[in-house]
């Protein structure tokens, strides 16, 4: 009896929308979805909690929640998490809404994807046009997703406009989402018996005794959503230069190489899911470049200083977004160029100048070097010593015993000596 009610039983996918939403979460999404598909599983729960994303990637989502043929549910979940920004979207989308007492949604206006009133004047009022027109965007689309799940459209119009929020019980209260419950063996009780519009057609979902599966994110997704995060990409770009800058001074080095070629290559992986700005991405280089000029050409001030302002403006500038998830923390920031700038000045000045410095070892070393005549020298000998070592010795003019000499030139087991100047 019990393999006959196992057999019967249905299926629940477990998945997590979690962190910020970026193409890595819209194509987690989508494999879940598929998966789903193929288990012909009931229905599928992602736990939410995310400050918000990328308006393509929260796109995606919502075409996949709206043309799923497996029910979709939303529950933002635990207690304390967010359902903000481009989350609402996908919540509104759902095909049932839930959230778990101490959660709140809403703030769903969109942000600049490029920092509003930097050049004044005729800038900045195209800037605003643009948000202008990227907010009544979101507005619509809102609207019509609202429209097609019968939720609140006014508070959806609020939530993009006003950037209002609820509480889970304020949401259930305005129509915003369908349940209030405290966890997922509650949800699948409640939602039992429901009746859900799919593509296919009206379908009455049995949720109640369903087996659950867990499809967390794989290691590649996992890798993937944190190499995406801009502190993590910044910290790649900076260590990538700098490994290259290894392998360039001491060439064969190879590990600094590689691991440098390695990190610029997943950084501009990390820059081709995130808005960057590639001026800031320049000015980075350019502000590293100037500290290599001047540990190469000391100009003692001016490049160190040019390079602190370009590598910290450029920094500051590289994620083109005003969404304060999006952007790089300012001690990263502060950390990076102090230790950059404190490095090529310090560090990598210090090495240039002992490979500069005259041998202190070997026949280079000796020119130049002053010892003492333990004999007459002349053109055709003597002896001299140097640095604790008796040498044969030559000289254009004689030399008397006991005279300081200075070691001119150095041939095989002989030195070319003067007699020292004062």
């Amino acid at each position: 009896m019990n393999l006959i009610l196992w057999l019967l039983s249905s299926t629940v996918v477990i998945g997590n929308i979690e962190g910020v939403i970026s193409p890595i979460t819209a194509n987690y999404v989508q494999r879940v979805i598929d998966k789903a598909e193929e288990k012909e599983a009931e229905a599928i729960v992602f736990l939410l909690d995310t400050p918000g994303g990328l308006m393509d990637a929260m796109r995606e989502i919502v075409k996949d929640e709206l043309n799923s043929n497996i029910t979709i549910i939303i529950y933002v979940y635990p207690s304390g998490a967010s359902d903000a920004s481009a989350g609402v979207f996908l919540t509104y989308a759902a095909h049932i809404a839930a959230m778990t007492p101490g959660t709140n949604l809403g703030a769903a206006h969109p942000v600049a994807i490029s920092p509003q009133g930097i050049g004044g004047g005729e800038e900045k009022k195209a800037d605003d046009t643009m948000m202008e027109k990227a907010t009544e965007d979101a507005a619509a689309y809102l609207r019509g997703i609202a429209k097609k799940r019968n939720r609140n459209i006014e508070w959806a119009e609020k939530a993009v406009r006003e950037s209002v929020s609820a509480t889970a019980e304020e949401a259930l209260e305005l129509g915003i989402i369908d349940l209030v419950v405290s966890s997922v063996d509650e949800l699948l009780e409640k939602i039992h018996g429901r009746k859900v519009e799919l593509p296919g057609g009206v379908k009455k979902l049995d949720t109640k005794n369903a087996e659950r599966e867990n499809l967390p994110m794989n290691f590649r997704e996992e890798f993937l959503k944190l190499i995406s995060n801009p502190n993590i990409a910044y910290i790649l770009f900076i260590v990538g230069i700098y490994g290259l800058i290894f392998e360039i001074r001491s060439p064969g080095a190879i590990i600094p190489g590689v691991l440098g070629a390695l990190c610029i290559i997943l950084a501009f992986y990390s820059f081709s899911v995130l808005p960057i700005n590639y001026a800031g991405v320049a000015l980075i280089i350019l502000g590293i470049a100037m500290f290599v000029m001047e540990v190469l050409t000391p100009t003692y001030g001016p490049l160190t200083i040019g390079g602190i302002v370009s590598m910290s403006i450029g920094s500051i500038m590289l994620i083109n977004t005003d969404a304060t998830f999006l952007q790089i923390s300012k001690p990263l920031i502060f950390a990076a160029v102090g230790t950059t700038a404190a490095f090529f000045i310090f560090a990598l000045g210090a090495v240039i100048k002992a490979m500069k410095n005259k041998p202190t070892t070997g026949k280079e070393g000796l020119t130049g070097a002053i010892g003492k005549a333990v004999s007459d020298i002349n053109s055709k000998g003597g002896k001299v010593f140097v640095r604790g070592e008796y040498w044969n010795a030559v000289a254009n003019k004689k030399i008397k015993i006991d005279t300081e000499v200075e070691v001119v030139e150095v041939n095989g087991l002989t030195v070319k000596v003067k007699k020292k100047e004062v």
